[in-house]
């Protein structure tokens, strides 16, 4: 009996990282808060430059602790509404259609994939009172094998589109951050908390507007790389074009080489 587990296989196609749907805080002249320690664990030893920094140019060093009994400066507080600035940025909308089409794509290849698998099932299953115990065992082992190439294949495409988004969207909040820094230093703002935060503020604290069209125009688009094509499953693959098996014992041969024999 073949097996084949679409459902597993189904669940392994990414969704947007959910992390695009959470708000982040940020504290101009430190590191942010919010998703840093996940992205520490990400980054190289030589992380890249920052959106808006020269390559080679040294990060801002974070200002000095306070001394002892020295009190913090007085607080000057902005809010921003993380995700209403994803939801007008032209970068993050792009990103977000890209990985829809291609998990869409890759969810239709799954669909054709599944019932190939059936219909072959379903062949088997006809033939199977013709076929000797050895051929049966042969062409089981073959569609078997087929199946675990074409679910190969779809596993890998599934996992290259997922580190796809996450690598977009570490790019756009990199670029977020360093636009709320600047726009929080133009104001003298200390302090920048996200807007699910804040129970009530007045308009002249809400940053989200400036900080979003900033962002536009700093990172209209992220350089995606071209979907390529994985390897063709070998159940897409034509019977022409699959390697000749050998004739095992007892199996009938082809009319030409009986006569050659």
């Amino acid at each position: 009996m073949i097996r084949f587990a679409p459902a597993a296989l189904a669940v392994a196609l990414v969704a947007f990282p959910a992390a695009a749907q959470q708000g982040q805080w940020f504290v101009p002249g430190q590191q942010g808060q919010g998703g840093q320690a996940q992205g520490q664990a990400q980054r190289p030893a030589q992380a890249p430059a920052r959106p808006g920094q020269a390559p080679g140019q040294r990060p801002a060093q974070a200002p000095p602790p306070l001394a002892p009994g020295q009190p913090p400066p007085a607080p000057v507080i902005g809010i921003v509404d993380v995700p209403e600035i994803q939801r007008v940025s032209t970068a993050f909308t792009q990103v977000r259609e890209a990985i829809e089409q291609r998990r869409g794509r890759l969810n239709e290849d799954l669909q054709q994939e599944q019932q190939r698998w059936r219909d072959e099932q379903q062949r088997l299953a006809t033939d199977r009172a013709t076929l000797t115990p050895e051929q049966l065992r042969t062409r089981e082992r073959e569609l078997q094998d087929r199946i675990t190439d074409s679910q190969r294949v779809l596993r890998e495409r599934a996992r290259d589109i997922e580190q796809l988004a996450q690598t977009a969207l570490r790019e756009i909040e990199q670029a977020l951050g360093v636009v709320i820094r600047q726009v929080a230093s133009s104001r003298s703002v200390n302090i920048v908390l996200p807007r699910p935060l804040v129970i009530f503020n007045e308009p002249p604290f809400d940053l989200t507007e400036e900080v979003a069209a900033q962002l536009n125009r700093m990172i209209p688009s992220v350089n995606l790389p071209a979907e390529t094509a994985g390897a063709a499953p070998a159940a897409q693959q034509p019977a022409q074009q699959r390697p000749a098996q050998p004739p095992r014992q007892g199996a009938a041969q082809p009319q030409g080489q009986q006569r050659r024999n």
